[in-house]
């Protein structure tokens, strides 16, 4: 269900199960977690095989959990959101390559991703209102942070679905491009110290004394980690 590669600088996660449209079971959502958290390299890129890039929970695990009611739902909402946060908080930046596409549980593990990318393929919908249901992997938390309240009403409360120009539009993605691997191998082109350093800073929701104080002894280590190679361009 989670293929893993590392290749080089970057540690290729695939969500590996097409005929489902790469729809999550708890085991899923378990082993994707262990695969970003067990990474030591500086970039992980995910995606999905096949056509999809995930269709979110899978309906035979949510119909089991509705029928067993109470307990189990709650493990299953709280073990999506164990696995969206072990995304954003990973050392590792970890981008999303949105091919194909991307629904409920599926747009929310990507929103929990540092960056997000799309192919012209790439389609986005929370459609679990339809359903008598709502994103809750993060889905009311992360979307109105990443494309502001307005926007984020409207995709949640519609149900609709969004190409990939539109989701770029709305910031849902930060580009639209053909091959989104490139961009994982772009970012993982720089310094991985700095890629740690600026990931842990812009995550950051402290108050802003705070994360100015966090930004300045930040820089400061990068500072003495390159202090000779930053010598040099001065000569």
């Amino acid at each position: 269900m989670i293929r893993v590669a590392d290749d080089e600088a970057v540690r290729v996660v695939t969500l590996d199960r097409p005929a489902r449209r790469n729809a999550l079971t708890p085991e899923g959502l378990e082993a994707l977690a262990a695969a970003v958290a067990d990474a030591d390299a500086p970039v992980i890129y995910l995606h999905g095989a096949g056509a999809a890039f995930c269709a979110g929970a899978d309906r035979s695990t949510v119909a089991d959990v509705a029928a067993a009611g109470g307990e189990a739902v709650e493990r299953f909402v709280r073990r999506g959101q164990a696995t969206a946060e072990a995304i954003a908080s990973a050392s590792s930046v970890v981008v999303a390559g949105v091919d194909g596409a991307a629904r409920g549980g599926g747009v929310e593990l990507a929103l929990a991703c540092d960056v997000r990318v799309a192919t012209p393929r790439a389609t986005f919908a929370e459609p679990g209102v339809a359903f008598g249901l709502f994103g809750a992997w993060g889905g009311t938390v992360r979307l109105p942070a990443v494309v502001g309240p307005g926007d984020a009403m409207d995709l949640s409360l519609s149900g609709r679905v969004i190409d990939a120009e539109a989701a770029h539009r709305i910031g849902l993605v930060s580009r639209v491009v053909d091959e989104p691997r490139a961009v994982a191998e772009e970012v993982a082109a720089n310094d991985p110290a700095a890629l740690s350093r600026l990931k842990e800073r812009l995550r950051d929701r402290g108050s802003t004394a705070d994360r100015e104080a966090a930004e300045v002894e930040a820089f400061a280590a990068l500072v003495d980690r390159h202090a000779d190679e930053l010598r040099e361009l001065d000569g």
